[in-house]
């Protein structure tokens, strides 16, 4: 039997707002995995919808660029917030990230090889460091390229704490960062329910048909039940099929489809999501 601290109770009440009990049983149920216990709670209808927000363990700031057909979207991390609003660390972040949409590197090694005006990434981020006194890492990018009838949108959130890069077939890019804003605030993980690997659909399934059994319901109903559940889990999920933001009473894939466009592909970053539970993992 696994040995539950108080520390995974915390964690899994913070992701699904069970008590403190219920957290604690399922958690030893689950041998400590947490997953496991989240299964758990949702099949006895204890837990409530689990939160969206990533977990943000580093600071930092994302940046996204674009430049006609071209386009990325950047994090770079520091220590302490502190530094991630110094000027050098902005100027860094922002010549960092023109770059990248410029020339487009294939991964990390070759993006820190890239040239900025006073030398390579690499060599302007221990730069940056020494002014800061603080480690400044490159962690990710993703860039985009377009053809001349798709769009670019961008959006970045509280200075950069979350940054936004949309791609749309047709429309203009004011209706790509209208979807840019509603990612940055609704935080869906895929682009169409078509996204959604079969293993995915499958486990959430058979989470959701326990969890109807375990409300009592006749067998002939939880079927129906079931599927009704499983198409607002991936309205939930899926950003062409989520309620717009500015307009609730159309999905952000009829807003874009009513000027013009459609969905074509979408980056999301957060600063430090998922650092921290990175580093737990390698401690354990």
């Amino acid at each position: 039997m696994a040995n539950i601290t108080a520390k995974q109770v915390k964690e899994l009440r913070d992701k699904t707002s069970a008590g403190m009990m219920d957290a604690k049983k399922a958690l030893v149920e689950a041998d400590g995995d947490q997953q496991k216990a989240i299964d758990i709670l949702r099949e006895k209808g204890v837990a409530k919808a689990q939160k969206k927000s990533g977990n943000t363990a580093a600071d930092g700031l994302t940046r996204v660029a674009i430049h006609d057909d071209r386009a990325a979207i950047v994090e770079v991390n520091s220590e302490t917030d502190f530094v991630a609003a110094n000027d050098d660390f902005k100027d860094l972040i922002d010549a960092i990230t023109d770059q990248i949409a410029l020339e487009q590197p294939a991964n990390l090694e070759a993006a820190n090889e890239l040239h900025l005006e006073d030398g390579k990434v690499q060599d302007e981020i221990i730069h940056t460091s020494q002014i800061t006194n603080e480690k400044i890492t490159l962690r990710r990018f993703e860039t985009m390229t377009k053809t001349s009838d798709q769009s670019f949108g961008a959006y970045l959130h509280n200075g950069g704490q979350i940054g936004v890069l949309v791609k749309l077939d047709g429309a203009n890019s004011t209706i790509a960062k209208d979807v840019a804003m509603h990612v940055a605030a609704e935080n869906p993980e895929f682009l169409t329910k078509d996204d959604i690997s079969k293993e995915r659909l499958e486990h959430e399934t058979e989470v959701l048909k326990k969890e109807a059994l375990s409300e009592g319901k006749p067998a002939n109903i939880v079927e129906k039940m079931v599927v009704g559940r499983l198409n607002k889990f991936l309205a939930g999920i899926c950003l062409a099929d989520q309620p717009f933001v500015k307009d609730p009473d159309q999905t952000v894939g009829e807003y874009v489809k009513a000027n013009g466009g459609k969905l074509a592909g979408f980056v999301r970053y957060q600063v430090g999501e998922g650092i921290e539970s990175a580093s737990e993992a390698e401690d354990e």
